[in-house]
């Protein structure tokens, strides 16, 4: 059996991996790499294989880091089944056709400032047209390949191939995220792989607990934060009241949230409403300004089940507008627009949580260069996107074509994470009454993965590594 790290081996996103056995060739995830402008290549390049050889993908979660190239993948002969949770097929259904209408709007911008450029050389040949950039892939790419969607129910065994059975198992990390046992080949030479998935950190808000896992003779494991451990909630908590209070009532400016659509958008709502309740804030105007986190938040309540029992309690049918003095998702362009006049008292939730697409961008062009204004972090920035350059202490950015002054406060709530931090993914790993052959550190930045795997050989006495992007390994 041979195993191929196609992506997030030394990095956070693009997560992929090849399996091949016995006849069978699957990919588990099939994620975009997301980041500064070098990922686009990357993004284009991605199968070192024909998608035609691939009999079927098994995919973790929504977010687009593990599903984004599925369309792509798809449009370029891919003809088997995908298989994820009934949940994770719902969000892909609003994820993959925006993810593919920014793809398309990106490579019309691209068009627009080429042609511009060209016209501007007066040595250019004249008559040639400029050499149009195509989009990664289409909207009407993207609907095509949710056709090839499987849902799947936590904790039942399905065979995707004769020689392959899976298990997915709750992750705790977004909406229908798993973790997934797999078997490959049958008698005295089945083996079973572990994939992590994304975990989530315990008792936080919304979802359940990640489930435990006993044994594996391979194990996948994630390590996003696997070299530091998140602030308590209840240090979160205060953090969150004093940006809030700090920008909305002392110094007159809005809060501009920078989310992702599914997940940390259900977050901070539950968040807002719980501490209002509990009288630590005052009820405030929330605005969400993401079609995506609309589709979202309603997929998440259609699947209460899979909430915590605090979110039943706190949320109910009303998702907790009781606690809001207004509760606006916002749809139409004119309304998105209109929030960049709101001088002060406004939350503005929008999507990408990394910045580096949809309307969030606008916000922060309006509210970056107000010191009464304040943007909040509540979540991972991977390197070389703008939110990282944010977190990372810039004066000045270039946004929308313009050079933007920061001189808006940003906070940075760790604890909000929805990976589970070194503390949790160590109590996780702990729960294995068995030592696997050989695990391997994925989906964490180069010196993050490194280490974590040198902790599991010092901690659990375990073969681990953190793999090569690329790099294949022979598994007994």
């Amino acid at each position: 059996m041979k195993l191929t790290f196609l992506g997030a081996a030394r990095e956070v996103t693009g997560s992929s991996y090849l399996v091949e056995a016995d006849g069978v060739r699957f990919l588990v995830d099939c994620g975009m790499f997301q980041g500064g402008r070098e990922t686009r290549e990357k993004n284009r390049r991605a199968f070192s294989f024909d998608p035609r050889t691939i009999d079927f993908v098994i995919l973790t979660h929504a977010h687009i880091d593990h599903s984004g190239l599925l369309p792509r993948l798809a449009a370029l002969g891919f003809r088997g089944t995908i298989h994820a949770t009934r949940a994770t097929c719902d969000l892909l259904a609003v994820m993959l056709p925006d993810s593919a209408h920014i793809q398309e709007k990106e490579a019309e911008y691209a068009n627009l400032n080429r042609f511009r450029k060209d016209m501007d050389r007066r040595d250019k040949a004249r008559g040639l047209p400029p050499r149009d950039t195509a989009p990664l892939y289409t909207v009407a790419q993207a609907q095509a390949s949710l056709k090839l969607l499987n849902a799947v129910d936590y904790d039942l065994e399905i065979a995707p191939h004769p020689q392959v059975h899976c298990t997915f198992r709750d992750a705790g990390h977004i909406l229908g995220s798993a973790i997934v046992e797999v078997w490959v080949g049958e008698g005295a030479r089945r083996r079973k792989i572990v994939f992590s998935g994304d975990l989530g950190q315990p008792a936080r808000p919304l979802l359940r607990d990640p489930t435990h896992i006993h044994d594996a003779d391979y194990l996948l494991v994630e390590s996003t934060y696997g070299d530091r451990d998140h602030k308590s909630m209840e240090a979160t908590q205060d953090e969150l009241v004093e940006a809030i209070t700090h920008t909305i009532e002392r110094k007159g400016g809005n809060v501009v949230v920078p989310a992702f659509a599914v997940g940390r958008t259900q977050d901070m709502l539950y968040l807002l409403a719980d501490l209002t309740r509990q009288g630590r804030l005052p009820k405030l105007s929330v605005f969400v300004d993401s079609p995506m986190a609309t589709a979202a938040t309603e997929i998440t309540y259609r699947h209460m089940a899979l909430l915590d029992a605090e979110t039943h309690e706190l949320m109910g049918r009303h998702g907790g507008a009781q606690y809001f003095r207004k509760l606006d998702f916002v749809e139409d362009v004119e309304e998105s627009k209109a929030l960049d006049r709101i001088r002060g008292g406004a939350v503005i939730i929008s999507a990408s949580g990394m910045c580096e697409a949809g309307r969030i961008k606008f916000h922060l062009r309006a509210n970056l260069p107000r010191r009464e204004s304040t943007v909040l972090i509540t979540g991972f920035q991977a390197a070389g996107t703008f939110g990282r350059r944010l977190v990372d202490g810039a004066k000045r950015v270039r946004l929308l074509g313009e050079d933007i002054p920061v001189r808006a406060d940003l906070y940075t709530l760790g604890g909000l994470s929805a990976h589970a931090d070194r503390n949790a993914l160590l109590a996780w790993l702990g729960h294995f009454r068995s030592k696997p052959r050989k695990v391997f550190v994925v989906h964490g930045e180069e010196t993050v993965a490194n280490g974590f795997a040198t902790t599991l050989q010092e901690k659990f006495g375990w073969d681990a590594q953190a793999p090569l992007p690329g790099q294949s390994v022979l598994l007994d």
